[in-house]
């Protein structure tokens, strides 16, 4: 078993008065995914932002996709890299483009893309992160069947190398023994 990476214990969240879970606990190793099911509204993604503590070990996906619609796909991800305090390296920049089929959209205004050209280049700015955490809400949403799969490798790959990555889905993402947790009812631990 890999050493523990993230431990969470005795977790609780309200969500407008109502539990959404109540002492939630569990660990992460290097290269485990924990899945968050369950219906819409019932709290899957709640997160309170604390950039100087996270700021290298975290990246972020959210429901939107963050993007600056006047500037350029690849300025937006330059743009993203220097707010976390470093430079992408050319090579890293064209591994993400590569994986997610964006090279022929570089010099695009992104408020010119589309939903799942615009979630594309999200998932990229996750991937040129190189953060071992990754926190993903509904990370297929606007993909075409082509790019889901290009998402399900980068994800595998993010994990075969000790990252971690917990998502807020309806969809299976092909992380064979990923851990599922579903939102419905208060519990107390993860299996």
């Amino acid at each position: 078993m890999a050493p523990t990476l993230l431990d969470v214990a005795e977790l609780a969240c309200r969500r407008g008065g109502r539990p959404v879970f109540d002492r939630l606990s569990f660990a992460l190793g290097a290269g485990e995914l924990l899945a968050l099911t369950g219906r819409n509204g019932s709290g899957k993604t709640n997160v309170r932002d604390d950039a100087e503590t996270w700021r290298g070990q975290l990246a972020w996906l959210g429901h939107l996709d963050g993007l600056k619609g006047d500037l350029t796909l690849r300025e937006n991800l330059l743009g993203a890299e220097r707010l976390r305090g470093r430079p992408a390296a050319d090579d890293r920049l064209d591994l993400a483009l590569i994986a997610f089929d964006l090279h022929a959209l570089v010099h695009r205004p992104v408020r010119t893309l589309s939903a799942g050209q615009r979630r594309r280049t999200a998932l990229a700015r996750v991937m040129l992160t190189q953060a071992p955490l990754w926190l993903l809400d509904e990370p297929l949403n606007a993909l075409d069947a082509a790019a889901q799969q290009a998402f399900r490798t980068v994800l595998q790959q993010h994990l075969a190398h000790g990252g971690l990555a917990i998502a807020a889905t309806h969809a299976d993402l092909g992380v064979p023994g990923a851990r599922t947790f579903e939102l419905s009812a208060p519990q107390k631990a993860l299996p």
